[in-house]
């Protein structure tokens, strides 16, 4: 019908509990049902072609610890790769690096990027409410430039470090770029940072935007499921306006400034039929307005929240237009 408007306030086809088979335990902690298949590490495969992976611990007293990718060696075995940092998602509730979805997307891009990848754990929530993930993802990074793999001091050339994450990991990225464009930055020497992956990034707000009330109920990632995941998230108390969650609530002129004086690149990943669109086109749009370099690869409505983590011949396309940026 000409002019007919999407219900406001749609109702919601999936119970976000069942849907995300939690099971609230009186302790606070949650129970978690859903089944992630993973992959382990591989450190000496067979095919000498192969990406090679190995996991390291990071911070024994948070049981943290990343997966890293080192792609095969170069007809110049002594060249130095640039490094990508990549944060998984999860809703900030769920998953490791060894989920074999990031398993596999990092080492595509290890391999097609000529890049070595670092994917650090971070703690969860509920059980470690944000700001814990952005602690641990700052803390991987301080790791990072001090570690004395030599994995990463033979290979890897730390002026050229680039943050990504998916989803969560999105999230994580913007805010530990934020962080690495203040007082952290120092702490980071000889860790140089180009420019932020932004891919599918996770944002809300508490009104909801059109594009979550059009795509409310999408199967993938339905609004009041991501409603929960940001209730168990943010920190007590706290609404979907809170700074972690809406990117517009507070003033970050003097960062994005910073971001434009570094160079930043900050590439915004996103689908066209992911609820989260509209967040992420605003956050493009006033980066860019500010002066920042961005670089906007979005999608069509058939593309869903983190579709290239899930679809390998996606992934390979995104890759491919990452190529002139890492």
């Amino acid at each position: 019908m000409a002019g007919h408007q999407p219900n406001p306030d749609p109702v919601p086809a999936v119970d976000a509990h069942d849907y995300l088979k939690l099971v609230f335990n009186p302790d606070g902690t949650v129970t978690r049902g859903l089944d992630f298949a993973t992959t382990p590490a591989e450190p000496d495969p067979d095919q000498p072609s192969a990406v090679r992976t190995k996991d390291v611990p990071l911070d024994p007293t948070h049981n943290t610890w990343a997966r890293i990718y080192v792609p095969p060696p170069s007809p110049a075995p002594d060249q130095k790769l640039p490094l990508i940092v990549y944060y998984h998602g999860g809703g900030f509730v769920f998953v490791t690096p060894s989920a074999t979805v990031n398993h596999d997307f990092c080492s595509l891009m290890a391999a097609k990027l000529c890049a070595v990848v670092v994917s650090p754990s971070y703690r969860l929530a509920p059980e470690h409410r944000l700001p814990a993930a952005y602690d641990d993802a700052v803390e991987a990074l301080r790791w990072v430039r001090t570690a004395e793999d030599e994995w990463l001091r033979e290979r890897v050339d730390f002026s050229r470090c680039f943050l990504m994450g998916t989803s969560a990991g999105g999230n994580i990225a913007y805010h530990v770029g934020l962080r690495a464009c203040g007082a952290a930055a120092a702490d980071l020497e000889p860790l140089v940072i180009r420019g932020l992956i932004l891919h599918h990034p996770g944002f809300g707000r508490s009104k909801r935007t059109e594009s979550e009330v059009r795509f409310f109920n999408n199967p993938t990632l339905p609004v009041n499921g991501a409603d929960l995941l940001w209730e168990l998230a943010l920190p007590a108390g706290a609404d979907r306006d809170h700074e972690y969650c809406n990117p517009m609530s507070v003033d970050r002129s003097e960062e994005w400034e910073r971001m434009k004086v570094k160079g930043w690149r900050v590439v915004v990943v996103a689908g066209g039929g992911d609820p989260m669109i509209d967040q992420q086109r605003e956050l493009a749009a006033q980066l860019e307005a500010k002066g920042v370099d961005v670089v906007r690869i979005f999608g069509g409505e058939g593309d869903y929240h983190g579709v290239e983590v899930m679809e390998p011949a996606k992934a390979e396309l995104l890759v491919e237009k990452l190529k002139g940026i890492v």
